[in-house]
């Protein structure tokens, strides 16, 4: 094939580049569970954020700030690693949070520049509890392994929610 100009070549060939430079795209999942126990009593698991007691892989909770803006924690997890977390929003009056993770090995939990809300929704005696979050993977360039792409991201932050707000479910629950 032969090119005219110069231009049509550079024009081709960057158009070539920008489809092999793709990077990773932002993740975004959500989980969601109905809880028979009334708002209060399921804000009164999950609502503090100095307190993950309620996710099963956190071992111990260590943090400053309470529940104010730019409050942190660390979460220790079973097994010893480490998350470093840090909350954006709070509204009580809501039953809402949202959180950034500031500090986490990609072994840990494969993701990078994650965020997380989590909202609280009663109707009475019921309560619909709502964990999303958006993510990078864990190996933010071309052709991650296995362990680390898009796929095991969202399967590592899924399974965390599950496991998570069926904690929250159980413990609300008890004894209601």
């Amino acid at each position: 094939m032969r090119f005219k100009t110069l231009a049509a070549v550079a024009a081709l060939a960057t158009v070539s580049f920008a489809a092999q430079a793709h990077g990773p795209t932002r993740q975004k999942v959500s989980q969601t569970i109905e809880i028979n126990a009334a708002a209060d009593k399921v804000w009164a698991v999950l609502g503090n954020f100095q307190d993950a007691s309620w996710i099963p892989v956190v071992e111990k909770t260590e943090g400053k700030g309470g529940n104010e803006v730019k409050a942190t924690r660390v979460l220790t997890l079973k097994g010893g690693a480490t998350v470093e977390e840090e909350l954006a929003k709070y509204d009580a009056e809501k039953k809402t949070y949202m959180y950034r993770i500031t500090k986490v090995d990609v072994k840990t939990l494969p993701v990078n520049d994650y965020s997380s809300t989590i909202e609280v929704e009663g109707d009475g005696a019921k309560t619909k509890v709502t964990w999303r979050g958006a993510f990078y993977r864990g190996y933010m360039n071309n052709d991650p392994p296995p362990d680390l792409n898009d796929d095991a991201s969202k399967a590592a932050v899924l399974g965390l929610y599950k496991a998570g707000l069926d904690n929250v479910k159980a413990k609300a629950e008890k004894g209601s």
